[in-house]
């Protein structure tokens, strides 16, 4: 039979010429479904307060023993521990806490109440003692409140609040810090504002990376290390006053001193035993 004339030659060649067609065709095949997109990045206000609100839960939920370098312009900078232990319990050990920066302290708020405890330093050489404050959530009187645990404790509650008066906005990361950071700030006139306005910066897990407020600047300086079960005093808790900020009175080296020095050179009287005298 003639080869113009093989049905099966023709049917061959058929299916050949579209399929060339498609080959030589420059337009590439239509997909119907498009390809899978990343959710976009919320943005805006109310978005940048839900991000760090849940980044604020999660820090309350974090239990580490953490370091932070603390810097204050004009000053040498001091390594401030937080630990955040797995009972709920929390300490923070301030170098140069109080008496005006001389004296290294440890606050710590446990079951049995909220502390302050003296550290062995140079103008405190005695052992660690420590003086119960009052109940574990407590608020510290201004003359007792060294104020660097307060953005890894209470001030947590008040980023987690949405009815808290702030306004939230992303942030640049201060010097060497890491994690998503925030500005904070009041939108109501207070007195006692509910917290410090200033950049807040978060791991995603929760562990507070920065804080930059008017007390300085607090930086992540290792990575945390596990929680312990509880947390410990440093010292045995005593009956005593407990230390405050402000540095005690200077006293004047030429200033007498001792029970002779009350009144000298005067009559305890107030008079002259020789008045009246020729």
């Amino acid at each position: 039979m003639p080869a113009a004339h093989h049905p099966i030659r023709r049917l061959t060649v058929a299916l050949a010429v579209p399929a060339l067609l498609a080959a030589c065709s420059t337009d590439p095949p239509t997909d119907p479904s498009p390809p899978p997109t990343a959710a976009p990045r919320p943005a805006g206000p109310d978005a940048a307060r839900d991000e760090l609100a849940a980044l604020a839960a999660a820090a309350q939920d974090r239990h580490l023993v953490a370091r932070y370098t603390l810097r204050v312009d004009g000053a040498a900078d001091r390594l401030i521990v937080f630990t955040s232990a797995n009972d709920g319990s929390w300490r923070v050990d301030v170098p140069g806490g109080a008496l005006g920066g001389t004296t290294d302290i440890t606050l710590a708020a446990i079951p049995d109440g909220l502390f302050q405890c003296g550290l062995p330093s140079a103008s405190r050489p005695e052992p660690a003692s420590c003086v119960r404050l009052g109940e574990r959530d407590d608020t510290l009187p201004r003359r007792l409140d060294p104020r660097v645990q307060h953005p890894f404790t209470d001030w947590l509650d008040v980023l987690t609040d949405r009815r808290a008066p702030l306004s939230v906005s992303p942030a640049m990361a201060p010097a060497e810090a890491t994690g998503s950071c925030y500005s904070v700030e009041t939108t109501a006139a207070s007195i006692n504002p509910p917290l410090d306005v200033g950049i807040y910066c978060f791991d995603a897990d929760g562990t507070p990376t920065a804080v930059r407020t008017a007390i300085g600047t607090l930086t992540l300086a290792a990575p945390p290390e596990p929680a312990p079960g509880t947390v410990q005093l440093p010292g045995p808790v005593v009956d005593g006053e407990p230390l405050g900020l402000e540095a005690p009175p200077s006293v004047d080296p030429s200033t007498p001193t001792g029970p002779d020095s009350a009144g000298a050179g005067t009559d305890p009287a107030g008079t002259d035993e020789h008045a009246g005298t020729p």
